[in-house]
């Protein structure tokens, strides 16, 4: 299907718009219906093809091209939202508030003034909104955004030097978490870690499926690796080159270094492995210590049995238990046997 990408903010998203027959070129400005009304926008990119299979709903059409008085209307009202906007610091000052205005926005027609503001809790602005509809004299609306959406808002450079990217090229925000920055070896210091927002960088997780696959095939720190030279012990990693210091179980030789492909990972590390012979090693130990467990709670019960009775097998009874002879000096008894099953409670001879 044919669309248009038109954007109404230096900063903002970029949104499609069905042109019709229109024929509508990059830097024209054109007339749509959005949710916030009627609002004057750039085009960005003119006609072209899209897969109609992502969009859930039709497509809103272009009203028409915007004409000169359209364009000097919409540069007249993003002056007056300076305007309003310290308008409304001052109505937030007088009233005592507890929030912080980010930005006004008018209507193309003048028909709506919205403000966007941040706010730890809730705020009660009802008495805001009517000192302002009283001043302004049109439908005010007040909304309240995220820490996010203000940086993408204002704007401004991060730590590495760039324009932020929500700013520049993000369209949605994607969750990010701590745990990427302990897979890809970053300083878990929230200063180093943490964008002007306040919150986590959102570049952290550009490279975090990269480094889930090269964390998957490489041994951990702590693991053991059978080199060229022999066994050792992992000490350091670099995931991105590839590069692993191991120090021999020999005590005689010094740490080295060896490539990613040289070495087999045997057993051992902080991190378990996804595949490879490391998961197939490390698997009977721990369901060795299970079956440990298991058997001390069953009263010294062998896992074979305790298997068997999972897999579907009817558990034996005290009774049938105590079928095999008695050891050797001892007298059989009737009771139920030394180690009776929780899960079965003994039952008399007579009961079966």
């Amino acid at each position: 299907m044919k669309v248009i990408s038109v954007k109404f903010k230096e900063s903002g998203r970029v949104y499609y718009f069905d042109p019709g027959t229109m024929e509508i070129h990059r830097g024209d400005y054109v007339i749509v219906e959005t949710a916030r009304g009627t609002e004057c926008g750039e085009v960005v990119r003119g006609v072209h093809e899209v897969s109609s299979n992502g969009f859930n709903k039709e497509l809103k059409p272009v009203i028409r091209m915007a004409d000169g008085v359209d364009v000097r209307r919409m540069h007249q009202n993003r002056a007056d939202e300076r305007n309003a906007y310290r308008v409304c610091e001052q109505r937030i000052a007088a009233h005592g508030l507890e929030m912080k205005l980010v930005e006004a926005e008018y209507t193309l027609d003048r028909s709506k003034l919205i403000f966007y503001f941040t706010a730890d809790n809730r705020v009660d602005f009802r008495e805001l909104v009517k000192d302002l509809a009283s001043h302004f004299h049109t439908r005010i609306e007040l909304r309240q955004i995220g820490v996010r959406d203000e940086s993408k808002m204002k704007g401004g450079l991060g730590m590495c030097g760039q324009p932020f990217c929500c700013s520049r090229f993000l369209k949605n925000f994607q969750p990010v978490s701590i745990k990427m920055a302990k897979e890809q070896g970053l300083s878990l210091n929230p200063t180093k870690i943490s964008g002007a927002c306040g919150r986590l960088m959102c570049c952290l997780g550009y490279e975090q499926k990269s480094y889930e696959y090269l964390n998957s095939i490489t041994p951990p720190v702590g693991s053991t690796v059978r080199t060229p030279d022999g066994e050792g012990v992992v000490q350091e990693v670099n995931v991105i080159s590839g590069m692993l210091k191991v120090r021999s179980t020999v005590e005689s030789l010094a740490p080295k270094y060896y490539k990613r492909e040289e070495c087999v990972y045997l057993r051992g590390g902080r991190r378990g492995r996804k595949s490879g012979e490391g998961s197939k090693e490390a698997a009977p130990k721990e369901n060795g210590k299970e079956t440990a467990k298991e058997a001390s709670r069953e009263g010294g019960k062998t896992p074979a049995r305790d298997s068997d009775a999972k897999g579907g097998k009817p558990r034996e009874t005290a009774a049938e238990a105590g079928k095999p002879g008695p050891r050797a000096g001892q007298q059989p008894r009737s009771a139920a046997p030394e180690a009776p099953v929780p899960a079965a409670p003994a039952t008399e001879p007579g009961e079966e």
